[in-house]
This record gives C-alpha cells, sequence and structure tokens, in this order.
C-alpha cells in the first residue's frame, strides 16, 4: 500500500475540500471569527492550496482545502506536500470516483526520488477515503512510482542488463514466464534491428520478454522502447540533446507499469510484454547512415539518420507481437520530438489504426485525469517514409509531421486487421509541479489500464 495512506490513527485533523463557488456557502454557515479569519488569509480556495484553523482554544482544528481545478490529481497532489506532517482525514462524503482520485492525487504527491540523496521524508499522513477503491488506488500508485524510479535511474545503473533485472522482478512477483534474448542470439532467432541498433555498446542489446495469464484468453500485448541510453549513434546528438537522454527507456517503463497494473487486477487477458533494450552508442562496429537494416518480418530498413533508432528498435518487437495475432497491441515510446512541438511535453500523442480504440482511450483518460490527444495516421504521408535503397527509410526527408510518420513506419511492422496504438511520450516532467516532480513520468498508462479493463472486464 502506499506509504502515506494509512488504516487508522487515534486521531486526525479533518480535510474540508471546498471548490471555489463552494467556498462562500461555507463560510456563511460559520461562526463570524472563522469566515473573518479565512477571509483575512486572502484564501480563495484555489485549487492545491490550504488554510489552517484554530479551534478557540488554539489548537490545530482543520484544514480548508482547494479543490476543484482541471487536474484533480494534482489538486490532491499540492494539498499533501504542502501540509504538515500529522494525519489527516477527508471531512464528508465523496463519491468512490473522488475518493480514489484523493487519495491516488496524495499518493503521487507524497512521492520522492531518493536513491542517491535524501528526500523529504515529513510528508502527511491521510486515512483512507471512504468508498476509495484501495486495490485500484495502490496498484496505480505502485505502477507510477516504478515508472518514476526507472526512467529518472541514470544509465550508469540502468542500462540493458539493469532494465532486464526490473522487468523479471516484475514478472516474478507475478509468476509470468520471463526470457531475455541477448547479444548475438538476436541474431540466430531473426531479431536483426534490434542487434544492429545496440552492437555498438559494451552492454549487449537484448529482447525482454514474459507472458502472464490464462493461455486461452484474449491476447493483449504491450512493447515499450527501451533505449537505455542515446548518444544519437554516429549522427552524434549536441550535448543539450544528449543529457537526459536515460529517460529514452520510458516506453519500457511504461509497458512494465501497465503490465504490473493489468497482472495487479487479475485481468482475465493474455498478457505479453515485449521490450527491445539496447544502448545507441559510437563504436567502430555502429549503424552507419545510409545502412539497410533488415527486420523480422522481411522489411528492410534505410537508416536516414541513426538518431532515429526508437523505431528501428520496435520494427522486430512489433512484428513478434503481430505475429500472434493478439486482440489488441499497445507500444509506448519517447520517439519523436515532433510530438511535443505538436502538444507540448505533458500531453501524449496517440496514434491509433482503430478510431473506435482512439475514442476510448481518450475518453477513459479524460475520465482518470491521465490525458492523451488522438493524433492523425495520416496514410497520404506514407509516400515520406519511401526508401531509395530500401523498402521504408527511419528519417524522411522534410522535417515536417515528424510524429506521424514515425507511427506509420511503425504501422508497416502490425499487420492489418489488429487493434494497434501507439504512444509517443515525453516520459519526463521538465519542471516540478504538484503530485508531479520533475523527473520520470507515467504519461496514458492509467487511461491505458482503463481501456484494457473496460474491454476485457474481470
Amino acid at each position: 500500500m502506499p506509504k502515506h495512506l494509512i488504516e487508522s490513527a487515534g486521531t486526525a485533523v479533518p480535510i474540508t475540500p471546498l471548490g471555489a463557488g463552494e467556498l462562500q456557502d461555507w463560510l456563511d454557515r460559520q461562526e463570524p471569527a472563522v469566515a473573518a479569519w479565512v477571509r483575512a488569509n486572502g484564501f480563495k480556495a484555489k485549487p492545491g492550496s490550504i488554510l489552517m484553523l484554530a479551534s478557540a482554544s488554539g489548537a490545530f482544528a482543520r484544514v480548508l482545502a482547494g479543490v476543484g481545478g482541471d487536474d484533480p490529481l494534482r489538486d490532491w497532489g499540492g494539498i499533501a506536500e504542502r501540509l504538515p506532517a500529522g494525519v489527516y482525514r477527508i471531512d464528508g462524503g465523496l463519491s468512490p470516483t473522488s475518493a480514489g482520485t484523493a487519495a491516488l492525487g496524495w499518493a503521487l504527491g507524497t512521492y520522492v526520488f531518493d536513491r542517491y540523496k535524501a528526500g523529504r521524508t515529513d510528508f502527511a499522513d491521510l486515512l483512507w477515503p471512504a468508498g476509495a477503491d484501495r486495490a485500484r488506488v495502490a496498484s496505480a500508485a505502485t505502477a507510477t512510482r516504478l515508472v518514476r524510479d526507472l526512467v529518472t535511474t541514470p544509465a550508469s545503473d540502468m542500462g540493458p542488463e539493469q532494465l532486464q533485472e526490473a522487468a523479471r522482478t516484475v514478472a516474478a512477483e507475478f509468476n509470468a514466464p520471463f526470457r531475455a534474448i541477448v547479444g548475438d542470439d538476436l541474431l540466430t532467432q531473426n531479431y536483426p534491428s534490434i542487434h544492429a541498433v545496440g552492437r555498438a555498446s559494451d552492454r549487449a542489446p537484448r529482447l525482454l520478454d514474459f507472458t502472464w495469464g490464462p493461455v486461452d484468453a484474449p491476447k493483449v500485448t504491450l512493447v515499450g522502447k527501451g533505449v537505455c541510453f542515446d548518444t544519437g549513434g554516429l549522427d552524434l546528438k549536441p550535448a543539450s540533446g544528449m543529457k537526459n537522454m536515460k529517460k529514452d527507456m520510458g516506453g519500457a517503463a511504461h509497458v512494465l507499469g501497465l503490465g504490473r497494473m493489468i497482472m495487479a487486477a487479475g485481468l482475465p487477458v493474455r498478457l505479453r510484454v515485449l521490450i527491445p533494450a539496447v544502448e545507441n552508442s559510437v563504436a567502430g562496429n555502429a549503424m552507419r547512415p545510409m545502412d539497410v537494416i533488415r527486420t523480422r518480418k522481411g522489411i528492410t530498413i534505410e537508416i536516414g539518420n541513426t538518431d532515429a533508432e526508437g523505431r528501428v528498435i520496435l520494427a522486430d518487437a512489433l512484428a513478434e507481437a503481430a505475429a500472434e495475432k493478439p486482440a489488441l497491441i499497445v507500444d509506448f515510446a519517447t520517439l519523436t520530438g515532433a510530438a511535443r512541438v505538436a502538444l507540448g511535453t505533458e500531453l501524449p500523442a496517440l496514434f491509433a489504426n482503430d478510431d473506435e480504440l482512439a475514442a476510448e482511450a481518450v475518453a477513459k483518460g479524460a475520465d482518470v485525469a491521465d490525458p492523451v490527444w488522438h493524433m492523425p495516421l495520416w496514410k497520404p504521408y506514407r509516400r515520406l517514409i519511401e526508401g531509395k535503397t530500401a523498402d521504408i527509410t527511419n528519417n524522411p526527408e522534410t522535417p515536417q509531421g515528424g510524429a506521424i510518420t514515425a507511427a506509420l513506419f511503425l504501422a508497416e511492422f502490425v499487420d492489418a486487421g489488429i487493434p494497434w496504438a501507439h504512444l509517443d511520450v515525453m516520459a519526463w516532467n521538465t519542471s516540478s509541479r504538484p503530485g508531479r516532480p520533475e523527473g520520470g513520468e507515467a504519461m496514458g498508462m492509467r487511461a491505458f489500464f482503463e481501456v484494457i479493463a473496460g474491454r476485457f472486464p474481470t
């Protein structure tokens, strides 16, 4: 269970959640001294704000908390961050959905990445809100913490081997059979594009693979980009672009988090998680611009730029995923800067070959404050990924529409008729906000858990 959500306590300070439109009505029902204190402190019930109230004897008696913004998780995360240490409870009734949101927001607001230096430990504790689905909240909080921890960990401690152990740990928790295909075994087992990208590193490339659930259940396959560090290869990134490339395995972290949520919920699916894990490094055997790479599916790739490597490793993983004809494929990848130009760093770009699937994801994301934005898989742009000496290129010559052409590239490896969604995510908070500290972040993960849980209910 999340550390700062607790079962019981002798005493707990009540928190009264108020929207800006509810504040005046609440004030009208209070003693004049209380109303005067609230007004004197300029409390307006701004989302995430707090005001502490004292009893007549001067004891800490109540907290007023501003809620009702456009991001309720952020509201409750801000409240958790701002309160002094102690035990609190939410006063008044909340709907089950609101209770779960409050609890999850509290858990996210008390997250600290403290692997390398001591972090804050004096967070407030909240009694579980009545009506909250504790198992669902705990699962979402644990998965989000997993994603944040993995993405924030530097590449010195999160290379392909360490990512393999992280995946093995998630699989082992639910007794899911796990395997890794490492180094030159990728060639003998026909995963040439993963090998081509990762062979220049002294940390061997690999494909991580685990399955869970009844063999006769509907198949759901998750694919995550696991570039543990991206120098850009021979098309070397500038220092400013390379600095934060430890996060380029964010897609892998997402599918581990989402896979864990699916297994924890016991959804009636045959889950498979596939993670191509590599470093894109510089060495004498690195892939070169205009090399032609063969793939598992037989499609050849012209390497227009060695820094567009994520889609190359995903090619083999998606081909393997599609070979089983699953009921659903979802991939997560920190794939393009173009998606960030279009939507900024906080909103994942969603591409899908199924409009109904995309609409479900957008709606579910809005329901759980985990938004995604549907972008067009615009087929006329397919001409832009045509290769000159190979079937397709990983780097169209036009600088426009880069997120779309990257998605179209991936679509080449998913057979028609298989519902497929691709999320191009930042996986990183560029600055700290309530409930969302600077560092690794899960984006779109909870939205797709709701999609999968809705399609395959227990």
